[in-house]
């Protein structure tokens, strides 16, 4: 029996942001403002444009996935609602959101969220499927870079070592602004490099499965809801972490982004830390 696709109308507003997106944008707008002035507690300022800015990277994400989907045949994502950018229409927003969001705060990592469902029975090419799956760590790696724009331009404070072997500051303008922005980027780095490995269940699996036997990719699948578990296990328990770690700073440190900044910007989020 073959499957033979059926003709989906794209509605009318389906490319149109919705509110809730447009909402968590203010938010990080306004934030970065604040964090800039130092209005108020400057720790919840930075608290609020890195976790805001981390929720709307995580609907680019998802975004890319959809819109690479919709383009590549399957037009039913758009009867979803996942090219309007609302993460409230994710498969499962609870893992896709609101867990990477805990992860952040806890452990200050980009934790990959599963969140779009792109129906693989209209891609008839095993390139665009693999395409597909590419595009969102893809737009980690472009957000990465976009963020890190000002600390390549030179624009952000840098330590600098005297002959007595004391560091100091160049600037302390706005320092906390500029640790969270290097937090984010940091988070950034983090998640394409997550979703780059080719693990059961992350993107960088998707990437390589289409090009699997059939006999293979129905075991892949099965180990899909456990890939990440193992990942997670590994990277929190083992020296697998340490190695990750010195991988993301070593390019964390390629688009100028240093760590002793980004590590300042973990300090302020956590704000109810000393």
């Amino acid at each position: 029996m073959t499957y033979e696709p059926v003709y989906t109308r794209t509605p009318r507003n389906a490319f149109v942001p919705s509110p809730v997106f447009v909402g968590i944008v203010a938010v990080f707008v306004v934030s970065g403002v604040m964090t800039w002035t130092r209005f108020g507690n400057v720790k919840i300022d930075v608290f609020l444009f890195v976790i805001s800015g981390w929720i709307v990277s995580l609907c680019l994400h998802e975004y890319a996935h959809a819109i690479s989907g919709y383009f590549s045949g399957d037009l039913t994502v758009a009867d979803r609602g996942y090219l309007r950018l609302n993460p409230l229409k994710y498969t499962h927003p609870l893992l896709s959101i609101v867990l990477p969001v805990v992860v952040v705060i806890l452990g200050g990592i980009g934790l990959p969220g599963g969140a779009v469902w792109v129906d693989h029975r209209y891609i008839r090419s095993r390139v665009k499927d693999s395409l597909i799956s590419a595009a969102g760590p893809l737009t980690n790696v472009v957000l990465a870079i976009v963020v890190a724009v000002p600390f390549l331009a030179g624009m952000a404070p840098e330590l600098t070592e005297s002959v007595t072997g004391r560091y100091t500051l160049s600037s302390a303008d706005h320092i906390e602004f500029w640790a969270a922005l290097a937090l984010l980027a940091f988070l950034q780095v983090t998640a394409s490099v997550l979703n780059f490995l080719p693990v059961p269940g992350l993107d960088g699996g998707g990437i390589i499965s289409p090009f699997f036997s059939p006999a293979y990719q129905r075991a892949w699948n099965v180990a899909a809801p456990f890939g990440f578990l193992v990942l997670f296990l590994l990277l929190w328990q083992t020296q697998v972490g340490d190695y990750f770690y010195r991988m993301v700073n070593w390019l964390a440190e390629l688009i100028n982004v240093p760590p002793w900044l980004y590590a300042y910007g973990f300090e302020l989020m956590r704000f109810w830390s000393n």
